[in-house]
């Protein structure tokens, strides 16, 4: 409702979950027909945890290859402190598993997730799932994991190998299905099961087979993204070389929901490559640019060693090319969950004012210009920012995605 002073009045288990505590600062953006609320920038929602960057397959799109920081696992007093610092907020942030590395090759996942589940936190995973045995899914689910993230990048052994090096299709998609038959057994607490699908040419003709596929292991949800090349070889995968300047700068093309068949798919395919900045049915495909997903949802990561990053693309030092171009993204590193809690590196003052500028992101397009030498690292753009840039993130430009 709205008071007598034109303030309006949220439920109050609605202000607490999105973060909107007395003298908070909330963003605020005029969309069609209404306006949008955005989650303050004091909010912590979401953590995402790497329990190790150790994988035990050799994916193409792996950045490990153009790679060479050390491989480690965490200890159990980085993640006692983890959890020791995720009591004090409220209410408790989601807790997310993943990161460069493969969460269930740690020792000790399932008793992390039930640490984090006893906490009172929402829990996920994300899996590759060649180590998601029968026991493992068993001790999972008892140990209360709420979503567990497969990646399925084909729906066949050959194009799932083509992609997923050393990886067996067939036994992945045998231990999925035991985990799925595990949570309708599975009484009060069932987990839901996810599908990340990272979209190449060489790839992408399997998306309706995976959509197929996912839905009989019993997936509730899909997320499709497109893949970042980390080497020389991948550049030519991408599917996306003219959707980062679509939807952006032409006019607008307001579209209703439609029927896609054989009678309409030519023409919008058409409508697709138009240039035009489309809406479906008042939804602007466009809105998505520009917007870091992390800072959005209240999130931050921490890496296997302790080290808090504003997001998973900065966890990490890497090379990648953008737009044909080879270009460094430096990791930053707030601090370290050894030498501060959880409340006070959220807190420091440098990281809310680096969460308040993203928020505006008032970023060179480093990600569709490529004038000047800046757009080669995150180091600095020509809009003044210093590191971390953000113009040359494709996460914030809705092409990059993670669950």
């Amino acid at each position: 409702m709205v008071d007598s002073e034109r303030r309006i009045i949220l439920p109050p288990e609605m202000a607490s979950r999105y973060g909107f505590r007395p003298g908070a600062e909330v963003f605020i953006d005029e969309v069609m027909n209404g306006l949008r609320l955005r989650m303050p920038v004091t909010h912590l929602a979401k953590v995402y945890v790497e329990p190790t960057n150790r994988c035990n397959l050799e994916c193409r799109i792996c950045m490990r290859h153009e790679w060479s920081e050390p491989l480690g696992e965490m200890d159990g007093e980085t993640f006692s402190r983890i959890i020791e610092g995720l009591r004090g907020f409220s209410p408790v942030p989601l807790v997310f598993f993943g990161g460069l590395g493969e969460p269930l090759a740690h020792p000790d996942i399932v008793k992390m997730v039930a640490q984090a589940s006893t906490l009172g936190a929402q829990v996920e995973l994300i899996t590759n799932g060649t180590l998601l045995r029968r026991e493992m899914s068993r001790k999972l689910i008892e140990a209360g994991l709420d979503m567990l993230w497969v990646s399925l990048d084909g729906a066949n052994p050959e194009s799932y190998a083509d992609v997923r090096l050393g990886a067996a299709f067939p036994e992945v998609i045998a231990n999925v299905s035991v985990f799925r038959d595990a949570c309708h057994l599975a009484f009060p607490h069932r987990p839901q099961i996810g599908v990340v699908f990272v979209a190449m040419k060489r790839n992408i003709a399997d998306l309706p087979a995976i959509l197929s596929l996912g839905s009989q292991l019993g997936a509730r949800r899909f997320l499709v993204t497109n893949v970042l090349p980390y080497t020389a070889e991948m550049r030519d995968e991408i599917l996306y070389s003219r959707a980062l300047g679509d939807f952006v700068y032409g006019a607008l093309l307001d579209l209703p929901k439609l029927d896609l068949n054989e009678e309409t798919r030519d023409s919008f395919y058409r409508v697709m490559r138009s240039g035009k900045n489309v809406a479906f049915g008042g939804s602007r495909l466009g809105e998505t640019n520009n917007r870091c997903p992390f800072i959005e949802s209240g999130a931050a990561a921490i890496s296997w060693e302790g080290n808090v990053s504003p997001c998973l693309p900065l966890l990490h030092s890497n090379m990648n090319f953008l737009d044909g171009r080879e270009r460094f993204s430096r990791k930053y590193v707030v601090g370290n969950i050894k030498d501060g809690d959880l409340q006070t590196l959220w807190n420091k003052p440098e990281y809310v004012a680096l969460r308040e500028r993203v928020k505006i992101f008032d970023c060179s397009p480093c990600y569709i210009c490529g004038g000047c030498d800046l757009a080669e690292a995150n180091e600095e753009d020509c809009f003044g920012n210093s590191f971390p840039t953000c113009g040359g993130c494709l996460w914030a430009q809705g092409v990059i995605r993670c669950p």
